[in-house]
């Protein structure tokens, strides 16, 4: 599952946000040495949703360090 919505970050604990970034992470790596071997990507839109879902993952944990 690569697609997070704001909602389903907001219910997670700062632990699991971090764990779960650190696997979206790992995604992407594997999509970007899959997408720079040529290979053809299962999913074309996958590179896109990791990369956002990692962006809102930054973002609320960001703002959670500022309150």
């Amino acid at each position: 599952m690569t697609y997070l919505s704001a909602r389903d970050i907001a219910e997670m604990s700062s632990e699991g946000r971090r764990r779960r970034l650190k696997e979206l992470q790992e995604e992407m790596l594997q999509l970007r040495a899959q997408q720079s071997l040529g290979g053809s990507v299962s999913n074309p839109g996958s590179y896109k949703q990791v990369r956002r879902s990692i962006a809102r993952l930054k973002t609320a944990m960001h703002a959670e360090r500022k309150e």
